[in-house]
C-alpha cells in the first residue's frame, strides 16, 4: 500500500507544484537555520580534550576586595586569575601529578632564515604545559623542569612561526632573538589550535594560540608585563617591577593535573590550608571561597557558552517551529482543496484509515524533500562559517560528527517534524464526509 500512497502523493504534487514547493522551502529553511546554529553552539560548548576533563583542574582562590565580590552578578565567583605570590604558592604543592603557572606576554621576534622582525604573542609557562594539554609536536618537544629553574634560553615555536622563520624545516637547535635575547629552539608544534581556547579563557575564549612558548621564569628575569588581562583592586605603592609582582594585582593562571579522587580531595584541602595561612598574614580578607574546576566547569564558570549562544539556539528551533506551523496550515489547505478526490475514494470503498495514511504519506514525502534541501542549505551554511571564522569551525571537524552525519540527522528531524505537522491535516481530511463532495462532482 505504501507504494500506492507514494504514487498518489507524487500525483498530488504535480497538481499543486507551487504550494508543494512552498512547503518544502518552509521546512528547508527551518532545518538549515537549526543546523548552522547548532553547529556553532556545539563548537563553543565542546571540550577540546574530553579524556582529561576529570583530571585537569583550575585552582581558584578569592584574594579580591572585601568590599565587593569580583563578579557583581555572581557573588560566589572568585577571580579567574591569580597574584604572582599565589601562583607561586600553589605551584609549590607536591600533590599534583603535573602542574603549571603561566601568563600571556609579547615581544619582537627576529632571526631565522626568512623572518622579518615581528611582534608575536608569547605564552610564558612551565614545562608541564605540553604534556598536560597534549600539544602535538612536528619537531622536537618541550623543555624539562631543569630549564624552568635556570631558566634556560629555550623556546617552542608554533608551526606558523616556524614556517615564517625557517621555511617549515626542522629548526630544533637553531636560534632566534626575542626581546634582544637569543633563544634556542627545542620544539615546533604541529597544528594545534584548540577551540575554545580552554586553557586561557580569561584572555579570549576563541583567540588564536600564542606563536611562541618560553619558560615562565624569563618573565621575571626580563621584567615582562602581561599582554592579557591585569586586574587590581587595592591601592598600593608600586615603584618597581618587584613591587608589582608582590602586589594584589592578578594576571597569572594555574592548572594542576590530579589523576585520582584522593589527590583531588588532598589538593582541595591544600587550597583551604593555603588561604587560611595567608589570612593569618593579613591577606585574603574575604570569606573562604575556594574552587577546583575541571575543564567543563571552568568553561561554564567563564561563560564560554554565553547567554547569546543559548538564545540563538532557542530562536533557531523556535523558527523551525514557526515553519512547521505554517506547513500545517498549508497542508490543511492543500488537503481540503483535494477533498473531492478523497470523497471519490471513500465512495469507492476506501476507509478513513486509508485516507489518513495516504495524506500522512504525502506529508512525509514533503518533509523528506524539505529535509534534503534543508540539509544541503545547512552544509552550505557550515562551509560559509568555515570560510568566515576559519580556525574556529575547522577545529570542530576533529571532534564532532561530519557534515554528512549532521545532514542525516537533519533529514531525520525533518521527517519526524513533517509527519507530526501532517497528523492534524491528514486526520481532518480523513474525517470529512464524502457525500457533499460527491454531489458537487
Amino acid at each position: 500500500m505504501f507504494a500506492y500512497y507514494l504514487r498518489l502523493a507524487l500525483s498530488s504534487f504535480r497538481r499543486n507544484p507551487g504550494l508543494t514547493a512552498l512547503m518544502v522551502m518552509a521546512i528547508a529553511l527551518g532545518i538549515s537555520v537549526c543546523m548552522v546554529t547548532l553547529t556553532s553552539y556545539r563548537a563553543a560548548a565542546r571540550i577540546p580534550i574530553p579524556d582529561k576533563n576529570d583530571t585537569l583542574f583550575v585552582p581558584n582562590v578569592d584574594s579580591w576586595d572585601p568590599a565587593q565580590s569580583y563578579d557583581k552578578d555572581q557573588a560566589d565567583h572568585a577571580p579567574d586569575l591569580q597574584t604572582y605570590r599565589d601562583a607561586r604558592g600553589l605551584y609549590a604543592s607536591t600533590i599534583p601529578d603535573r602542574k603549571l603557572i603561566m601568563f600571556k606576554a609579547g615581544g619582537v621576534l627576529s632571526g631565522g632564515n626568512h623572518m622579518a622582525p615581528e611582534y608575536v604573542a608569547a605564552r610564558m609557562t612551565t614545562a608541564d604545559f605540553f604534556p598536560m594539554f597534549e600539544t602535538p609536536f612536528l619537531y622536537g618537544g618541550g623543555w624539562n623542569a631543569k630549564a624552568d629553574e635556570g631558566p634556560e634560553p629555550v623556546i617552542v615555536l608554533s608551526k606558523d612561526t616556524n614556517q615564517k622563520a625557517f621555511g617549515g624545516a626542522d629548526s630544533v637547535g637553531k636560534t632566534l632573538l626575542w626581546h634582544d635575547r637569543e633563544f634556542r629552539v627545542v620544539g615546533v608544534l604541529n597544528d594545534w589550535e584548540p577551540a575554545p581556547k580552554f586553557y586561557d579563557v580569561s584572555n579570549g575564549s576563541f583567540d588564536e594560540p600564542e606563536k611562541i612558548y618560553v619558560p615562565f621564569s624569563w618573565g621575571q628575569v626580563m621584567e615582562l608585563g602581561s599582554d592579557g588581562n591585569t586586574n587590581c583592586w587595592k591601592t598600593e605603592d608600586i615603584k618597581s617591577y618587584l613591587d608589582f609582582l608582590n602586589s594584589e594585582c592578578i594576571w597569572f593562571e594555574s592548572w594542576v593535573e590530579l589523576r585520582t579522587a584522593a589527590k583531588v580531595a588532598a589538593y582541595t584541602k591544600f587550597l583551604d590550608d593555603y588561604v587560611i595561612d595567608q589570612k593569618s598574614k593579613g591577606r585574603f580578607p574575604r570569606p573562604l571561597n575556594n574552587h577546583l574546576y575541571n575543564i567543563e566547569g571552568w568553561m561554564a564558570r567563564n561563560g564560554v557558552v554565553g547567554q547569546d549562544n543559548k538564545a540563538m539556539l532557542i530562536m533557531a528551533f523556535a523558527f523551525l517551529a514557526v515553519c512547521l506551523v505554517n506547513t500545517v496550515g498549508l497542508l490543511l489547505a492543500k488537503f481540503l482543496n483535494a477533498a473531492p478526490i478523497a470523497g471519490v475514494r471513500r465512495a469507492l470503498g476506501a476507509s478513513r484509515r486509508d485516507i489518513f495514511w495516504q495524506h500522512l504519506t504525502e506529508a512525509g514525502v514533503i518533509s523528506v524533500a524539505g529535509g534534503l534541501l534543508g540539509g544541503l542549505l545547512g552544509v552550505a551554511g557550515i562551509w560559509a562559517l568555515r570560510a568566515w571564522y576559519g580556525r574556529f569551525v575547522q577545529e570542530l571537524e576533529r571532534s564532532l560528527p561530519t557534515d554528512y552525519g549532521t545532514f542525516a540527522i537533519a533529514v531525520g528531524i525533518s521527517l519526524a517534524a513533517g509527519i507530526i505537522a501532517g497528523l492534524y491535516p491528514a486526520w481532518r481530511i480523513g474525517r470529512a464526509a464524502p457525500a457533499s463532495y460527491l454531489k458537487v462532482q
